[in-house]
């Protein structure tokens, strides 16, 4: 098998699995990319090996990727990444004494570039939990500038790209994948061949800001928290009104825009008036503190302070009549090969960004292999045609245990919520009362933002 079929194979399997691990994924101007000539992209990196699989199933083109020698040290994961087309990069942390070696990794990453291929490079060197892009390295705008001074190949095309999670961790959360308009390099050829430090300087400073334009950037670390927390918060608030004033679908509105709105609002007041974000941040705190100390969740308390029509409460109650026995089913059948890699990753991952692909991983191999032994058993207990039935139920038998799974995870929280109502009656309603308030701040500061700035719009 040529190396190209057996990456065609895997990016055939890396798409089901993902469409198997994510629920949604939004892909912005893949259009962007080049059908043919070389594109070097430029990746921010959250989440360790699943950021290669996402830009890799969601191109039509082979991604060549330069991957750290840490990989490489295992000789079958070797063969496995050379025959993905991936191109060992040496850093000083992993082995010092073999940095001379990235001599033959920026040859290679030429050589592709002179085929008309497409590398991918992740700039910031490294995975990491923050919602931002950390200070990239140079080596992305020296590949680019190198190979555009060495006129031996076509223009190449620079492309930043942004991978944001809505949750790292979650099994069938949302990511969105977004590609940026590309980066000139003509104007940083004549730099180069004079001051090549300043021009590799320069444009290493805008394929930062094109990589931050296409993620929810928070520029300090310190602000992650109170950003994460509005959104937490307050972010079904406007969602719905989105939908009750512009009439938008769910799918129609993006997450992003409304985390990047929130940050950007978070930056305003911190510069302007610090002492609302100090009072905001109190809030917020303080209102954590209290549902911790009540052992509820905010969705309860948001689910009280919201009553849903009798109507919807009527279909709820009927869906989770009508689906308890396709639940116990689909527990039954998917609860091990569920579990095992969420208790696998749990136990192994070192980091928070190790945490999903260990756990997809371990589902990659879980999953099939639980489900031959099943199909096996009920092939022997039933006959060939049962078992085909039953390895067709598998898959949607699963994520329908899945999400009736994740509604009475909601009514259970809604159930201790009522019971609190019942026996403390005063704190249940401190707390729809602190609720009420933290929500009517952020809606004040929303609007005061939104006639400081104008234009800008959540």
């Amino acid at each position: 098998m040529s190396h190209d079929s057996f990456y065609w194979g895997v990016r055939w399997v890396g798409r089901f699995w993902l469409w198997f691990f994510f629920r949604d994924v939004a892909v912005v101007r893949a259009s962007l990319v080049p059908a043919a000539g070389p594109v070097l992209l430029c990746i921010n990196h959250p989440n360790n090996l699943i950021d290669s699989l996402l830009v890799g199933g969601v191109l039509p083109r082979k991604v060549h990727y330069l991957a750290t020698a840490a990989l490489f040290r295992n000789p079958l994961v070797a063969r496995f990444l050379a025959a993905c087309g991936a191109i060992p990069v040496y850093r000083k942390q992993d082995d010092p004494g073999k940095m001379d070696r990235n001599a033959d990794a920026f040859a290679a990453c030429f050589r592709a570039l002179e085929r008309g291929r497409l590398v991918g490079i992740y700039p910031e060197g490294t995975t990491h939990s923050e919602s931002r892009v950390q200070r990239i390295k140079t080596g992305a705008a020296r590949i680019a500038l190198d190979y555009q001074a060495s006129g031996r190949g076509a223009p190449l095309t620079l492309i930043p790209v942004g991978i944001t999670f809505e949750a790292r961790k979650a099994f069938r959360g949302h990511v969105r994948l977004s590609f940026g308009e590309p980066i000139a390099l003509a104007p940083y050829a004549p730099v180069y061949r004079e001051e090549p430090a300043k021009a590799v300087e320069a444009l290493t400073t805008a394929i930062q800001w094109g990589m931050e334009a296409e993620i929810l950037n928070v520029g300090r670390p310190e602000r992650q928290d109170l950003v994460r927390a509005v959104e937490e918060i307050y972010r079904s608030d406007l969602i719905r009104e989105l939908q009750e004033e512009r009439g938008l679908g769910t799918r129609q509105i993006d997450p992003l825009r409304l985390s990047r709105a929130i940050a950007d609002a978070a930056a305003h007041f911190e510069e302007r008036d610090p002492e609302r974000v100090a009072r905001m941040w109190a809030a917020v705190l303080k209102y954590r503190a209290m549902l911790a100390a009540y052992h509820v969740r905010d969705q309860a308390v948001r689910a009280r302070a919201q009553r849903p029509p009798a109507r919807a409460q009527l279909r709820h109650s009927w869906e989770a009549s009508i689906g308890l026995p396709f639940f116990a089913y689909g527990l039954v059948v998917n609860g091990l090969p569920y579990l095992l890699p969420r208790w696998l990753a749990r136990r192994t991952a070192r980091k928070e960004t190790d945490y999903a692909t260990t756990r997809l991983l371990a589902s990659i191999v879980a999953f099939p292999l639980f489900w031959a032994i099943e199909i096996w058993i009920v092939w022997r207990l039933l006959g060939p045609a049962w078992a085909l039935g039953f390895a067709l139920s598998l898959p949607a038998s699963g994520l329908l245990a899945y999400r009736y799974l994740g509604g009475m995870s909601r009514l259970r929280n809604q159930l201790r919520f009522g019971v609190l109502s019942l026996t403390h009656r005063q704190s249940a309603t401190r707390l729809l009362a602190e609720r009420q308030a933290l929500v009517a701040e952020l809606e004040r500061a929303k609007d005061d933002y939104m006639a400081a700035t104008r234009g800008s719009s959540f």
